[in-house]
């Protein structure tokens, strides 16, 4: 879990300064990296290799609880991640990430990585 709140005080950073493109990937790993732990304190091994946050949640069993704001946020934070990361994609994405945006996305990042924390704590 320390890894998944160190993506997300660095989210935090970079929306300070202004890196949105940053921020975005870092939202996107603190889900990632939270997701993870409760896959790894469930089954007791290593989390599937993906950065799929949609089948990361699916193998969690917890998808099918998820409201539809929820699965779209993290619809638009997995195309986020892939945009950050591949060239063709970036001016695109950097002109949809607005600071009010950001926070929103922040915002949203913050709930379901505690969520994902009190799952975490409350099946162990």
């Amino acid at each position: 879990m320390s890894k998944s709140d160190e993506d997300l005080s660095a989210a935090e950073y970079n929306l300070k300064g202004k890196y949105f493109l940053y921020f975005a990937f870092l939202c996107q790993q603190a889900i990632e990296k939270i997701f993870k732990a409760y896959y790894a304190n469930l089954y007791g091994e290593t989390p599937p290799y993906t950065h799929d946050l949609l089948l990361l949640s699916e193998k969690c069993k917890f998808l099918d609880s998820f409201t539809i704001e929820q699965r779209l946020f993290l619809e638009s934070i997995n195309r986020l991640y892939i945009s950050t990361r591949y060239v063709e994609y970036k001016n695109n994405i950097i002109q949809m990430l607005t600071q009010k945006r950001c926070m929103e996305l922040l915002e949203q990042t913050k709930t379901l990585q505690q969520w994902t924390k009190e799952k975490i704590l409350s099946e162990k």
